[in-house]
């Protein structure tokens, strides 16, 4: 499923194949909750150079329901998308609405958060889900404690993904499917080893990092990245769940990761945040009111080859949506054409170089 093309240092140039074409590594995964990257069409991910998106188990669980997609034709099909897709398991949201749930060994039963309808999701249900959904990688059902947690609570939820795991191994899922496995243990590297060579064990074709970036501080997340991902198999694709901000996806590559998505692009879009390689912009702020240039001078996307701040600004503080469509557009240009970048760098051997000149100028918050 995956070739290493090259390597500078620990960051890595691969590829990934799937049914649905191949995927560059280093590479940012736009998320499509509820089988909709928000506010975009799937013709403006082709022209970002979206190589793969992700879909949500849970909130297409609850809707429109995994059945319905799979009479239509599945998910790729239902939303009119030709590329990879990546399903999480579900598990995440689960837990993060913990004050809605009950965990069990079988698994979680949960409350709606749209009707307060009860459900029970387990290892083999998420399985089900996603063979109907019939994405391309599928995620293993895990457990994902929030930070700081005990070491007894990390090795409870560890040994429970683990046995998790074996069951969703287990289930068969469509030919071109391809099963990842996720590991837990905090911030403990003897526990994130031990759940890795349980996972090894059981020899999926991708390992991915989850329980990161649910509380602990950054410098504690980036540190662990470091030390760990290097122990992780050379010949299957990494992937780092959920994380992060621009930084934060040039450190995991950095530290050897191939795959990254992150919600934060569209939704600080919707914020007015415009990620420039000058560090976050602002648009509400009063400085852009009459401001002629585009929002990032650097960027060639063509929101900041024919817009200005200050028409931006206005349309945000106007409430016309395609404040928020022009923004998601851009900041999602921006992650697709930082990993771009990155991998050339890696294969031309000048991965540091690239590294450090985008640090530099991105941490000058030059609009703070």
């Amino acid at each position: 499923m995956f070739k290493l093309e090259a390597q500078d240092g620990q960051a890595r140039a691969g590829v990934i194949q799937t049914s649905h074409g191949e995927i560059q590594t280093p590479i940012f995964m736009p998320v499509g909750t509820r089988a909709s990257v928000k506010s975009l069409w799937q013709e403006d991910l082709v022209e970002l150079g979206a190589q793969i998106i992700l879909g949500n188990t849970y909130h297409l669980f609850l809707r429109p329901g995994h059945e319905l997609i799979e009479r239509m034709g599945g998910l790729h099909k239902f939303m009119s998308w030709d590329k990879p897709i990546l399903t999480d398991s579900g598990g995440y949201q689960v837990f993060s609405l913990s004050d809605m749930n009950k965990l069990t060994e079988e698994g979680v039963v949960f409350q709606s958060h749209i009707d307060g309808s009860k459900h029970l999701l387990t290892p083999e249900r998420s399985m089900e889900i996603q063979r109907s959904l019939g994405s391309d990688i599928v995620m293993c059902f895990d457990e994902c404690p929030a930070l700081p947690a005990s070491r007894e609570k990390l090795k409870t939820s560890l040994d429970l993904t683990l046995r998790w795991a074996k069951r969703c191994k287990s289930v068969e899922l469509k030919s071109h499917q391809h099963l990842f496995g996720i590991i837990q243990g905090g911030l403990d590297m003897d526990l994130r080893e031990e759940s890795l060579q349980g996972l090894m064990e059981l020899d999926f074709p991708g390992y991915a990092i989850g329980g990161l970036s649910v509380g602990e501080k950054n410098e504690e997340m980036v540190e662990l990245c470091k030390s760990f991902v290097p122990k992780m198999p050379q010949h299957k694709p990494r992937y780092l769940m959920g994380v992060g901000k621009p930084l934060d996806v040039l450190n995991g590559i950095k530290a050897g990761l191939d795959m990254f998505d992150c919600v934060l692009p569209t939704r600080n879009a919707r914020n007015g945040q415009f990620l420039t390689h000058e560090g976050p912009l602002n648009i509400k702020k009063a400085r852009f009111l009459e401001d002629p240039l585009p929002p990032d001078p650097q960027c060639s996307c063509r929101v900041c080859q024919k817009y200005s701040r200050s028409y931006i600004r206005h349309l945000f503080n106007v409430g016309e949506y395609l404040a928020g469509q022009l923004i998601s557009f851009h900041n999602l240009y921006f992650y697709l054409n930082m990993v771009k970048e990155a991998r050339a760098a890696i294969i031309e051997s000048r991965f540091d170089d690239y590294y450090q000149t985008f640090y530099n100028h991105y941490t000058l918050n030059k609009w703070e």
